[in-house]
């Protein structure tokens, strides 16, 4: 089992969260690599794919959405899970609810599931613009992101990837009969 955690994200706060998530599967004994969503030219040798994204303004990356029409068909042929990063602040609410559009790119993927994963916020990586807007909706600065919470979601990936994998093996079926199909898994939203 090869996993792709995909990632775009903007100021690397996003891709650190990959990287944990890659980490944690690794350890699980699931083959696993980062790569930034615009260095990926085809999933063939990929048997699964973790996408993420940051959040900004309530959107994903739009390097993210071009990874989810370049590659939707593959993708539907695999298990994908996705993940968002981005809300800051004490008061936000990780796991709670989706955005729309990745309500609608979980459903263009069959997607197992989605998590959102509460953010980073350094004013002094960002841009003019950026600091601007930040400044205007009064975000605060600080590292927000669950490490435990990160690492626990890996986790039940790589149990959802073993346990799909063991009844192929076992009974000879192939790799896609042995997959569980729609949103039934508990990581979904």
């Amino acid at each position: 089992m090869y996993v792709l955690v995909a990632v775009a994200s903007r100021h690397g706060s996003t891709r650190e969260i990959a990287i944990a998530i890659a980490h944690e599967l690794q350890v699980s004994g699931v083959d696993a690599e980062v790569r930034h969503v615009e260095d990926v030219p085809d999933l063939d040798r990929y048997d699964a794919v973790v996408l993420g994204s940051a959040i900004y303004m309530g959107n994903w990356e739009s390097a993210a959405n071009g990874f989810v029409q370049r590659h939707q068909s593959r993708m539907l042929t695999m298990p994908v899970w996705l993940f968002s990063s981005g809300p800051v602040g004490n008061d936000n609410r990780p796991g709670q609810g989706d955005l729309p559009k990745v309500v609608e790119i979980a459903q263009l993927t069959h997607a197992r599931g989605h998590q959102l994963f509460a953010g980073k916020l350094d004013r002094h990586a960002l841009n003019l613009g950026e600091r601007l807007v930040v400044k205007l909706v009064h975000a605060p600065d600080g590292d927000f992101r669950d490490w435990s919470a990160i690492r626990a979601w890996a986790d039940g990936i790589a149990a959802a990837l073993k346990a799909a994998a063991l009844p192929a093996v076992a009974g000879g079926l192939s790799s896609d009969s042995a997959r569980p199909s729609g949103y039934g898994s508990a990581y979904f939203g």
